[in-house]
């Protein structure tokens, strides 16, 4: 009885960790997901143009700003959460990325303050992108610590599907907006909500994260490496490192190419309404939110390696082909 009250006891306070861990990671991408959701209606507030296509493709090309941050940030602010302990290494990312989600909520329009807005957003953006380059790989790392043997995946793949939570409320949001608000309402003002959701909640993911226990493995450490030894040891190991960096550049290519920008290419190419976009996005990280734990616990039992092969190749085979007739039909 002692024993099973114990095992119940370790599956709650493991489960509770999750939950406390990934909620940081929830708010991380949701912000990071709204600017793709939006960028039509961000494109008309913060960079007017001569054409709409135009606009649009200033507006990407900040979003990928965030993304040429990722780098600079997981390195940074990684080896600062191997030094620190990852509990208050995380506590500084989502610090991080509030600040980005708040000044991009708040900025006026380009209209109201001319060009600084375009440049403020700039700012938002590079610290999201900062901040999660090292929220993603910190978070798996508490994950893969705390994990029971044999589940390191399955533990782990809660990272990503933590995002796919992101993805569905983002989407639900919009749709309830397109739903209940006229096009001009969105455009004007609308397309904010969700920012300012984001916002409102941010107070209360801290207090969920600042409950957050450190690992027993980092506790353990005799050793906290420096900066300089963690540059060195990836000198060092720079094969593995490239490899990984070509496998994560493939995971998030086509990740953000199933959600953030499926609303943007429903609407422009396949002349889908706003809604159905993003029921259509809504449906997608339903569906990765089912398949992420499945594919972690089947790397558990096969190995890493296969998966990842099989899912990469199975990727580089079937986008171009499926965008392509779905082109074809609309």
């Amino acid at each position: 009885m002692k024993t099973t009250t114990a095992t119940t006891r370790t599956k709650g306070s493991k489960l509770g960790a999750i939950l406390r861990v990934t909620s940081g990671n929830f708010l991380e991408q949701f912000d990071f997901f709204l600017f793709g959701f939006y960028a039509t209606y961000i494109s008309q507030t913060f960079f007017p143009a001569t054409s709409e296509f135009a606009s649009l493709m200033m507006t990407f090309a900040v979003f990928g700003s965030g993304f040429l941050m990722r780098p600079l940030g997981a390195i940074v602010l990684g080896a600062y959460i191997d030094k620190v302990g990852r509990r208050k290494g995380l506590i500084v990312t989502l610090s991080i990325m509030a600040a980005g989600t708040v000044l991009i909520a708040l900025v006026p329009g380009y209209a109201a303050i001319g060009v600084a807005a375009p440049i403020l957003v700039l700012l938002g953006r590079l610290l999201q992108g900062f901040s999660a380059g090292a929220e993603m790989g910190g978070v798996s790392v508490y994950l893969a610590e705390i994990s029971t043997p044999g589940h390191t995946g399955f533990y782990t793949s809660w990272q990503s599907a933590s995002q796919q939570v992101a993805i569905v409320v983002a989407a639900a949001l919009g749709y309830t907006i397109n739903a209940t608000m006229q096009a001009a309402e969105i455009a004007d003002w609308g397309w904010r909500i969700p920012f300012f959701i984001g916002c409102v909640i941010i107070p209360f993911i801290f207090i969920i994260r600042r409950s957050l226990e450190e690992t027993a493995a980092f506790t353990a450490r005799s050793h906290r490496p420096t900066t300089r030894e963690v540059f060195r040891s990836m000198r060092d190991n720079w094969r593995t490192v490239l490899a990984g960096g070509l496998l994560a550049s493939m995971t998030t290519t086509t990740f953000y190419l199933i959600t953030v920008y499926t609303p943007t290419f429903g609407r422009t190419v396949l002349n889908l309404s706003t809604t159905d976009s993003l029921v259509v996005t809504l449906l997608v990280g339903i569906s990765n939110f089912i398949w992420l734990p499945i594919g972690g616990a089947l790397s558990d039992r096969i190995g890493r390696r296969p998966l990842l092969l099989a899912i990469s190749l199975l990727c580089i085979f079937t986008a171009y082909p499926a965008m392509h007739w779905l082109a074809e039909a609309a």
